[in-house]
């Protein structure tokens, strides 16, 4: 091979290695566009309640995140947070990109404003803020990586329980103020929502206090040593009674229905396709064992 062929061909390989090792280009204006036409999808898909298509939009290790929630990760909790979040009574949700930053050819930023109302037990809930979402292209789809929202709605005012069941004035709970704290007890899966209405439950007395628990939720067989009244407020409550989980003995209740539970009953349940929230009163102390009384 002469001089001149070999340089020849040395450049050439260089011109090649060059263009495998030069960084693919970013087309900022058609992928922002492509995603915001996707975010377009996903609200209507919401409208419409079609949580396979919004399971459909994330990528299957997605992360989603909301005030006061606990982070759902993967499809599985993806589809259950929606599943919820769909069948609220009266849902309205949008919202507007305001930036999308598409800083390489696989991963672009999302910034912008939402506004969420819904029917809840005491009148209509509304709710506003800011969100972020990350998106990676994944096999050329971009699909949604991590959404994260940020209330700004004010967070109410707590109501502080009382230290017995007497109290020598009237008492009034409003509903803009009732504080939410997390239910934690041994065998209880997280998620649980818990606000003392009156009284100390973990003290002798009359206590009234409520119980929000997210879509699909189920609790495991336990019981009171006192009588549980119940009042079905939203959402569908799902209750069964004996010393084993037999989900065909189960029966729903709507908002309006009333159960007692003796003392002593061992029972198990959970909640329907969408948040439920039911009010409890009994006479203190409030006491939790899991299984059945001996």
């Amino acid at each position: 091979m002469s001089k001149t062929r070999r340089t020849r061909l040395a450049i050439a390989l260089g011109v090649i290695a060059l263009g495998a090792c030069a960084p693919a280009t970013v087309n900022q204006a058609t992928d922002a566009q492509t995603i915001r036409n996707l975010g377009n999808d996903w609200q209507r898909a919401i409208a419409a309640r079609d949580v396979d298509k919004i399971v459909a939009l994330h990528a299957p290790d997605a992360i989603s995140m909301a005030s006061n929630s606990q982070a759902a990760t993967g499809s599985t909790a993806i589809r259950a947070l929606y599943a919820g979040l769909v069948n609220l009574p009266g849902l309205s949700l949008a919202w507007v990109p305001t930036r999308i930053d598409v800083v390489s050819p696989a991963v672009a930023n999302e910034y912008g404003t939402y506004t969420m109302a819904f029917d809840g037990p005491q009148g209509r809930v509304n709710d506003h803020g800011n969100y972020a979402t990350v998106w990676h292209k994944i096999d050329g789809q971009w699909r949604v990586a991590t959404d994260a929202t940020v209330s700004a709605t004010p967070f109410p005012t707590t109501v502080a329980s009382t230290p017995s069941a007497d109290t020598p004035d009237l008492q009034f709970a409003p509903a803009a103020g009732i504080a939410w704290t997390d239910f934690s007890s041994p065998g209880f899966a997280p998620g649980v929502k818990i606000a003392v209405l009156h009284g100390n439950p973990a003290a002798k007395g009359d206590y009234t206090l409520r119980l929000r628990f997210p879509a699909e939720y189920k609790f495991p067989v336990h019981w009171h040593p006192g009588g549980e009244h119940i009042t079905v407020l939203w959402g569908t409550f799902m209750l069964g009674m004996g010393s084993t989980e037999d989900w065909t003995t189960v029966r729903t209740y709507e908002p309006g229905d009333f159960l007692y539970i003796p003392a002593r009953h061992a029972h198990f349940g959970g909640a329907g396709r969408s948040i439920t929230v039911v009010q409890l009163h009994g006479e203190g102390p409030f006491q939790l064992f899991l299984g059945s009384p001996k």
